[in-house]
């Protein structure tokens, strides 16, 4: 893809589209520590909120920058960093079980990587097992590992599953998210009742039944 101009890449960003199934990154990106990447980022916020005409002497204004940095690093784009995915072992299937196992209604909340917005919505995972099976939560952690990362949602989707797939040595894994972009409901269009349905099907799943089974256990009324 090849991009002449800056209006090429500000058309890319509002029709958000991605370049990449991993996650851009320089090769230097852990050369500094999270506290120096902190300071950096501190002094960049604070730059910007004097651009902005803020007076940041005033007691709401004055510890943003250093709270807005630690977000950053140690929060919202924590999936940045190697060392924080999540260790997934996996059990031997003593029981046998042979059917679809889902886990729906993940809580998804990331962040555009076009205008750095709230992303928000939920995932719903399944895999069949092949001999072996993850605990439940760390298919929870794996989701909120990849989506605390400037993302796009179709980028997150897949990572899911690769990452599921690599877990549990089997292609047959399945991701749907649906979830409200606020770069799309509070800015630009500001439509605020859209919101955007991606999926990634492996192995047994790209076959219609088995997809449709996944489909209408998604489906299923399961709130208590």
């Amino acid at each position: 893809m090849k991009f002449e101009n800056l209006e090429d890449f500000d058309a890319l960003g509002d029709e958000h589209i991605g370049t990449s199934s991993d996650t851009p990154m320089r090769k230097d990106a852990f050369k500094l520590s999270n506290e120096e990447k902190i300071d950096i980022i501190k002094d960049d916020v604070r730059h910007i909120m004097e651009t902005l005409g803020l007076d940041l002497t005033d007691d709401s204004l004055k510890g943003t920058p250093n709270r807005v940095a630690k977000m950053f690093v140690k929060e919202i784009f924590g999936g940045l960093d190697p060392s924080k995915k999540p260790s997934a072992s996996t059990f031997e299937n003593k029981y046998k079980y042979g059917e679809m196992l889902v886990e729906k209604n993940i809580t998804v909340y990331s962040t555009c990587e076009h205008h750095l917005l709230p992303i928000v919505g939920k995932a719903h995972v399944a895999y069949i097992s092949n001999g072996t099976v993850v605990g439940l939560s760390k298919m929870n952690r794996i989701v909120d590992f990849f989506a605390k990362r400037p993302q796009v949602q179709e980028r997150l989707t897949i990572q899911i599953v690769e990452e599921l797939q690599k877990v549990l040595n089997t292609k047959d894994v399945a991701c749907v998210i649906d979830a409200k972009h606020l770069c799309v409901n509070s800015r630009g269009i500001r439509d605020i009742e859209s919101s955007t349905v991606t999926s990634e099907f492996g192995g047994k799943f790209k076959d219609r039944e088995t997809r449709r089974e996944f489909l209408d256990y998604i489906k299923l009324d399961t709130k208590f």
